[in-house]
């Protein structure tokens, strides 16, 4: 069972900017596009404008998501992905993206796609302080504590857990 789609109020800061649309039937995220060129180094980054801003109903937000295809073709991320716009911000959606590629640099040009928005309905909660926390199956497991990567599961040689090769500690002990 599906809901209708939630009406967002948007406004464009650049007459000719596109507004965010959905690539294919069924995507989650609308691309959002940038409305300046900007040329990025390798290991730089850039705020690139998107020329609109939204008024989100209450209990709503939008996340600013990584386009696949940027990361994998050309090593762009965004910085503090997923970006949150809050539903009452009314400022200009901007991207802060960063070339990750060790050697060539990247181009923008006006009305790239850069990113995807997701608009979703969220939770506000009420945070009740207690002196201890109910017991759980992961406990305070965390930071691969599920293993699953052979980087956290050891090696041949019997070693657990961690990349012994990025041990600052091993190297110091001669190990």
């Amino acid at each position: 069972m599906s809901r209708g789609p939630v009406d967002v109020l948007i406004r464009r800061l650049d007459p000719e900017v596109p507004v965010p649309a959905y690539g294919h039937p069924g995507d989650a995220g609308a691309d959002l596009v940038t409305t300046e060129a900007a040329e990025l180094a390798p290991g730089e980054r850039a705020v690139l404008p998107t020329g609109v801003s939204l008024a989100l109903p209450d209990g709503y937000a939008a996340f600013v998501h990584p386009r696949s295809g940027l990361a994998a073709r050309c090593g762009v991320a965004l910085v503090n992905a997923p970006g949150t716009v809050d539903a009452g911000y009314r400022g200009e959606i901007k991207v802060i993206v960063v070339n990750l590629d060790p050697r060539e640099s990247v181009r923008f040009e006006r009305f790239d796609r850069i990113a995807q928005l997701i608009v979703q309905q969220v939770e506000k909660v009420r945070f009740h302080e207690v002196a201890e926390l109910p017991g759980s199956a992961r406990a305070d497991g965390g930071f691969g504590s599920t293993g699953g990567h052979a980087a956290t599961d050891g090696d041949s040689q019997g070693h657990k857990g961690g990349n012994r090769y990025a041990s600052v500690v091993s190297d110091r002990e001669g190990q």
